[in-house]
């Protein structure tokens, strides 16, 4: 909770910071890159912070965190916390690294705000940071004890036992560990870490969502090509060189976008590779012979470029009480059971007590998101996974 001395500054200052908030971040990221190269090297991801993703996704949480702390003081922004720690504990994110942020951020404050920025100011946004940082420490050193490793030692070595290509433009991987022991469990929905040597030694690093369900000795990872460069240098790395036989460092899982406990009815929408996590929380509900009602609604560009078709029209059969709606923008004639255009959830039945998983390109999930809630879905209800830096942070 912010400080009564605290809260009438930050009120005052947040509009001046918010509105600055973008500069204040770039330059945040160019001193502690300055400071630090090997962090953009072998931590940040080269791609963000080219396209500007990354600066966008840390002043969203940033000023969504300061809003929160003056028009919800009672309230714990769980689900904002919740996203980045999930985040933080796949990348290894260690308690010192808050204080190296620390640093070169109130540096950049300074800079931008210039005499604006008082000794009162600084402290108050100093107990800003600091609540937002113990918060997510606290949470990533739990994450890090329920998963049986020491802090910021996530990651193991997982060999691949196969490689299957799915589209011309994705390619799925089995893994198992490479000293031969099983594979951890994991929750339906969550995603891994994966961290390649690129040829000009950087070690970049993507996550990527467990795409089948928990319980067997592998885990399985689905890689779309991403396009650009250095966007999908990673991607790119993979469908080019990785082969059976071949030792990836993968992290432990991490992600709070899971399957809920219960038999209530459940919406799974999902559009491009945004497949994944869904096929996997299919899966396990085949597995442990859910009948709780699913309505599936997926949406892609073809029906040759829909990663794991078939997969998921026999796991939605295999399913006594599930529905599947598919949308292509160029349907074709192979598939003629879907529509063409995008997923909608216009003239879908919507019971009470309904809850929904998104994932997805971001106009994708606003829409979905946006309809849900104008016909009456409650926002609490709505969960989504987005693929790279969320620059939804406190919108949800």
């Amino acid at each position: 909770m912010l400080s009564e001395q605290s809260r009438p500054v930050i009120r005052a200052t947040l509009p001046a910071v918010g509105a600055a908030i973008g500069e204040i971040t770039e330059l945040f990221y160019r001193k502690l890159f300055a400071d630090r190269p090997e962090l953009l090297r072998d931590l940040f991801n080269r791609g963000n912070q080219a396209t500007g993703e990354q600066q966008q996704a840390l002043a969203g949480s940033i000023a969504a965190f300061a809003g929160l702390l003056l028009e919800r003081p009672d309230a714990r922004p769980d689900a904002l916390l919740g996203r980045i720690a999930h985040k933080h504990a796949s990348l290894g994110i260690t308690s010192e690294q808050y204080k190296l942020v620390h640093q070169h951020l109130f540096a950049a404050i300074a800079e931008v705000l210039g005499d604006a920025v008082t000794s009162e100011v600084a402290a108050a946004w100093d107990e800003v940071y600091w609540l937002m940082a113990n918060a997510l420490i606290a949470t990533e050193t739990r994450l890090y004890q329920e998963t049986g490793v020491p802090e910021g030692a996530t990651w193991r070595p997982m060999e691949i036992t196969e490689r299957r290509e799915e589209t011309p433009d994705a390619v799925s991987f089995l893994l198992r560990p490479a000293d031969g022991g099983p594979a951890a469990p994991f929750a339906p929905g969550q995603y891994v870490s994966v961290r390649v040597e690129l040829p000009d030694g950087a070690r970049q690093i993507r996550q990527y969502s467990l795409s089948a369900a928990p319980g067997g000795p592998q885990w399985r990872i689905t890689v779309k090509r991403a396009a650009g460069d250095p966007a999908g240098e990673v991607s790119s790395w993979l469908h080019a060189h990785a082969r059976p036989g071949d030792v990836l460092s993968v992290s432990r899982p991490f992600g709070d976008v899971v399957l809920p406990e219960g038999d209530g009815p459940l919406l799974l929408a999902s559009a491009g590779i945004g497949t994944t996590p869904v096929l996997a929380i299919l899966g396990h509900l085949a597995a442990t012979g859910a009948t709780r009602p699913v309505a599936v609604l997926h949406g892609d560009r073809t029906p040759a470029g829909h990663a794991h078709r078939d997969e998921l029209r026999a796991l939605v059969r295999s399913l006594p009480a599930a529905e599947l709606h598919l949308w292509y923008e160029e349907p074709g004639d192979t598939a003629p059971e879907a529509a063409q255009g995008r997923p909608t959830v216009a003239g879908l039945a919507l019971p009470a007590g309904l809850t929904a998983y998104l994932c997805g390109p971001l106009p994708f999930l606003r829409a979905v998101r946006g309809d849900l809630l104008s016909r009456g879905v409650p926002a609490e209800a709505v969960h989504y996974e987005v693929f790279g830096p969320d620059l939804w942070l406190g919108q949800d």
